[in-house]
């Protein structure tokens, strides 16, 4: 079959000119155990039963404590409390003696190990209790949160599909895309997304593969030609014979990427990582120095009380609610992001975020919804908006293209196909056609040219149909890409928040990218560009960023994983963008709507804050309560509070981010 080509002004961009730049973040893992796997599936009951069984024994044993430490030898009194503590403190008692053992004293555990094991020794055995238990509920708050922000991940993921269509013993049946396996046969139905790449067998179609290339018109599709997962199939029934597996996908890549998604840390994170290294083995000299020196220099200080006092200040010193807080609020803010539909990659980009003060945008797809629309008609020669309209509806009536589709929406009407004779599609040109027994042509300039015909404007912007009755001149139609409904919005919200350049990068002509930069008020533009001439673009932005500025690029198509690739944030357009865009982004708009980056970039800005909330407020509390424990004011209790307390209340707030 013949393809109609119109005019079109937009740039034209061969496929020789589309470069593919894979682009492989290289991190560096972290090898900071925690006990608890956030990996696995978080599974309430399990947690809740353990700390039921606890509370049976540590609620009776403090209720009663008196009359169970008159018991012989207290017995009565380590009956109760000692199951509790082990059943408590299990966890950490392993994970300290694992690291110990590894060579890795100084941390958390360890600090809890030997206070409340200290705490036994002077017979303070529901302090010590106290100290596992609260930490195993401030643990089991934390997988609560983490475990909301892994399923709001798994509900965004859900936004892609998640089938296909094969072909099995002569019937149709859907299965996921994992056991579809390469030589079998997928059956794509008009309006689907293509799950798997592959090869026609049967059928041929139009393709939207806009989300791949960054191209507004779809293109035609037959027998034998290859097709990407991701491409929506628009017309008609294709049967494909798979090329690649399911983990070979965008979505498989996704998934992998949020699982390792905690080793791409924020920089306070590893500040906190490396602060608890040096502030722990502090701590317990510190408390060493409290438990022998008083005793020995200070008349009438008896041992078992400076013990004491150091073990409170071991108990206060836990640097618990940094080392859980500042990680959750990071997963909440991923987490919470995740909810509105953003894919954040890790926690670093968060950080990242909060520096940006120049947003570079893609045009098609990203701004654009990269489908076609009637937005002007302009009769000629006695023609009116409704005839000329009808017209062209007549003359495109039986072509399939994208544009002619855009003018028979627009029209609405129904068309008697006796009306139109002599249908013939002039190559490059566009079409001829008898209508009402005249002849009547549609298409670009040069047809007008090549047939002589009379008219009085050659530079038009946009996409535009031209038409002649009879060798006379009848007006045009423009027909332009849409914009999103939220492109404005997105615009004056990031100027709003005080972004102080808004910039467009465009393979389309000048004209086109004018109007688009005035109609949603971008500061500047750059049009006609090659991916490669994006990526200078790209680097001159970032060189006049400011020394402590970040240049964010959204864009969504194959064309622009290298910009994407080298911008300090990458942001693609998850619902139709392409397997590379999506890959090599740091974050991901799973909705296509451009309204989220300033949603995302608000999302940055209330974790950092509640993040370095939850470190003030940690130390301040840590600051007062040791110097209490040295003075022998507080007791075993408030050094519970000053660190168990104060991480759940660190935990309560990080969770805010998700809300």
């Amino acid at each position: 079959m013949k393809q109609k080509l119109h005019s079109e002004s937009s740039g034209c961009c061969n496929d020789e000119h589309k470069h593919h730049e894979n682009h492989n973040h290289n991190h560096n893992h972290d090898n900071h155990n925690h006990d608890h796997n956030h990996d696995g599936e978080f599974n309430l009951k399990n947690e809740v039963l353990p700390l039921v069984a606890i509370l049976s024994l540590y609620v009776p044993g403090v209720i009663f404590e008196n009359q169970l430490h008159n018991t012989f030898y207290s017995i009565g009194e380590y009956l109760l409390f000692i199951p509790a503590y082990l059943l408590s403190g299990w966890s950490v008692l392993k994970t300290a003696g694992r690291n110990i053992l590894k060579g890795r004293v100084f941390d958390e555990t360890f600090l809890m190990t030997v206070a409340t094991l200290g705490a036994i020794a002077i017979h303070k055995l529901p302090e010590a209790v106290g100290v596992m238990l609260f930490y195993k509920i401030g643990e089991l708050f934390q997988d609560i949160a983490v475990s909301r922000s892994r399923s709001s991940i798994k509900a965004l993921l859900e936004v892609r599909p998640d089938y296909a269509n094969i072909q099995i013993e002569g019937e149709l049946k859907k299965v996921p895309p994992e056991t579809v396996n390469i030589g079998d046969i997928i059956v794509v139905k008009p309006g689907e997304k293509i799950p798997l790449d592959g090869e026609i067998i049967d059928g041929n179609s139009q393709v939207d593969t806009s989300a791949l290339t960054g191209e507004s018109v779809p293109r035609s599709v037959r027998l034998g030609e290859t097709v990407l997962a991701g491409m929506i199939n628009k017309m008609g029934v294709l049967s494909i014979k798979v090329t690649k597996l399911f983990d070979d996908s965008s979505i498989a890549k996704i998934v992998d990427l949020v699982q390792n998604a905690k080793s791409k840390k924020a920089e306070t994170e590893k500040f906190i990582t490396k602060f608890a290294r040096y502030y722990t083995p502090i701590v317990v000299f510190t408390s060493l120095a409290v438990a022998i020196l008083p005793p020995l220099f200070i008349p009438g200080a008896t041992s078992s009380e400076w013990v004491y006092r150091a073990l409170i200040l071991l108990v206060i010193s836990c640097p618990c609610g940094l080392v859980i807080s500042i990680p959750l609020g990071y997963f909440g803010g991923v987490g919470g992001a995740a909810k509105r539909g953003i894919l954040v990659k890790g926690s670093t980009f968060l950080d990242t975020l909060n520096a940006v003060n120049t947003v570079v945008f893609d045009k098609t797809g990203t701004l654009t919804q990269g489908v076609f629309k009637v937005v002007e008609i302009v009769p000629r020669n006695g023609y009116n908006e409704p005839e000329l309209l009808q017209l062209a509806a007549k003359v495109e009536s039986h072509s399939n293209h994208p544009i002619a589709q855009s003018i028979l929406k627009a029209y609405g009407g129904k068309i008697d196909d006796s009306e139109v004779r002599d249908y013939e599609e002039i190559a490059g040109y566009g079409i001829r056609a008898k209508v009402d027994n005249r002849v009547a042509i549609a298409g670009s300039d040069r047809l007008l040219h090549r047939e002589n015909i009379a008219h009085d404007n050659c530079q038009l912007e946009g996409t535009v149909v031209h038409l002649a009755v009879d060798n006379i001149y009848a007006g045009y139609i423009v027909i332009a890409d849409e914009l999103k409904e939220d492109a404005r919005q997105a615009i004056q919200t990031l100027k709003r928040m005080g972004v102080k350049r808004t910039v467009m990068l465009t393979g389309d002509n000048q004209a086109i990218a004018s109007r688009i930069a005035q109609q949603l008020g971008i500061d500047a533009y750059e049009a006609e560009l090659l991916p490669e001439e994006k990526v200078n673009a790209i680097e001159k932005l970032l060189s006049t960023a400011g020394k402590h500025g970040k240049v964010a690029f959204v864009g969504d198509g194959i064309n622009d994983a290298p910009v994407i690739a080298r911008a300090d944030v990458g942001m693609a357009m998850g619902g139709l963008g392409s397997d590379a865009a999506i890959e090599t982004a740091d974050i991901v708009i799973m909705t296509d709507a451009p309204s989220k980056v300033a949603e995302a970039i608000q999302i940055a800005r209330k974790t950092r804050t509640i993040v370095w909330q939850n470190i003030i407020f940690a130390l301040v509390i840590k600051a007062v309560f040791i110097g209490l424990g040295i003075f022998g004011i507080a007791t075993m209790w408030e050094a519970v509070f000053a660190d168990v307390g104060v991480a759940l209340l660190a935990i309560f707030n990080a969770t805010r981010v998700m809300k």
